[in-house]
C-alpha cells in the first residue's frame, strides 16, 4: 500500500519509523532485530535511509596517498526488501542525487518495482567527500525537485531510453519538508518556493525535518498551505537520548533545541532519557490534538525509547 493510501484509510492516528541500514562488516540481523522490536506496534510503514559513497585516504608506506572509494552503508534495496516481504510492512526507500547517476536511480527503480516496493523519499542528499566522475554517457540529477521530475516521468512510463512495451512504474514520492528552513536556503519563502516546486513536479507528501517546538511546525504547515503547498505534511520527531546530542543535533541537522529543553537537560543530566522521552511525549500529543494522521520516528535502530512513548499512544 502507498503512503498516501495509508494516510487516508488511517482511522486512528499511526506511527511510522525510519531506520538506517547496518555499516559495512555488520550483519542484517541488526535491522532484522529492530524491525521485530517495531512490529507489534503494527507500523503502516518503515523507512530505510540510503547513504552515497565515500572516500578515506591512506599513506602507503612509500609515502604515496591512496584513496578509497567505499559504500558507508550498503544494501537500502535488499533491507527493504527483507522488511515488505518477510514482515509485510510497506517500506519507502531512500533515493538520493548525490553520488548516483539518473541511469543508477532508474536501474534501482525498477528493482525496487520488481520487490513490490512502491515508495520512495526523494532527496538531494549529504555532500560528498569526494568528486565523483560521471561518465560522458551518463546524466545526473542536481536537486530532489529534478529527482521528483524522473519519477514521475516513469510513472508514465517514460525512460531514459526508449522501451518497446515497457510497463509504467507506479510510485508514491515523498520528499523533505524543513520547519526551519533549509540551511542552505536564505529565507523561508525561497525555500518554500523549491518544496512548492518538488510538489508541483510530483511529490504525493511531505515528511519534515525533526524538530523540538510544535509551533515551528504548526507554523510551516501554515506556511505552506498559503503557498498553495496542500499535501499532507508528515511531522518528524527525534528523541534525545544523551549528551552529546545537544550539540550534535544542532551541527547535523541545523535545528535548534528549546530553552525549556535545554535547562531541563543541564539541571539533571543523568535523567536526559526520561527527560527526552517526556518531551517527545509532550510534542507527540500536541501534534495529535492538532490533527496530524501520522507521527514520523527518526530512531536510528534505537527502538527502547520509541516503544515507551508509543505504547502510551496505542
Amino acid at each position: 500500500m502507498k503512503v498516501i493510501e495509508h494516510l487516508e484509510k488511517s482511522v486512528n492516528p499511526s506511527f511510522s519509523y525510519e531506520i538506517v541500514p547496518p555499516p559495512r562488516g555488520r550483519s542484517v540481523r541488526d535491522v532484522i532485530d529492530v524491525v521485530e522490536a517495531l512490529e507489534p506496534l503494527n507500523p503502516p510503514w518503515i523507512d530505510v535511509t540510503s547513504h552515497s559513497a565515500g572516500a578515506f585516504y591512506n599513506e602507503k608506506e612509500d609515502g604515496a596517498i591512496e584513496r578509497r572509494i567505499f559504500k558507508k552503508r550498503p544494501g537500502t534495496i535488499g533491507i527493504c526488501g527483507i522488511i515488505q516481504n518477510r514482515f509485510k510492512i510497506d517500506t519507502v526507500t531512500h533515493i538520493l542525487t548525490e553520488g548516483f547517476t539518473r541511469e543508477e536511480t532508474e536501474d534501482a527503480l525498477i528493482e525496487l518495482n520488481y520487490l513490490g516496493i512502491h515508495n520512495v523519499l526523494a532527496l538531494r542528499g549529504d555532500g560528498l567527500n569526494y568528486k565523483k566522475k560521471i561518465q560522458k554517457t551518463r546524466s545526473t540529477n542536481q536537486f530532489a525537485s529534478e529527482l521528483v521530475s524522473q519519477i514521475s516521468n516513469l510513472k508514465e512510463g517514460i525512460f531514459l531510453e526508449e522501451l518497446q512495451n515497457a510497463n509504467s512504474l507506479d510510485f508514491c514520492v515523498g520528499v523533505a519538508g524543513y520547519p526551519e528552513k533549509h540551511f542552505e536556503a536564505p529565507n523561508m519563502k525561497v525555500d518554500l518556493s523549491y518544496l512548492k516546486e518538488k510538489v508541483e513536479n510530483g511529490a504525493d507528501y511531505i515528511v519534515t525535518q525533526m524538530f523540538f517546538d510544535n509551533q515551528k511546525y504548526f507554523s510551516f504547515v501554515q506556511n505552506c498551505r498559503d503557498n498553495g503547498i496542500n499535501v499532507p505534511i508528515i511531522p518528524g520527531i527525534k528523541v534525545i537520548k544523551n549528551i552529546k546530542q545537544l550539540s550534535r543535533l544542532p551541527r547535523t541537522f541545523h535545528v535548534d533545541l528549546p530553552n525549556t529543553l535545554v535547562d531541563q537537560i543541564n539541571e539533571a543530566p543523568h535523567h536526559i532519557e526520561e527527560i527526552g522521552i517526556q518531551w517527545a511525549k509532550t510534542q507527540v500529543q500536541g501534534l495529535l490534538e492538532f490533527g496530524v494522521p501520522n507521527v514520523h520516528f527518526y530512531i536510528m535502530n534505537d527502538v527502547e525509547s520509541i516503544l515507551k512513548i508509543v505504547k502510551s499512544f496505542i
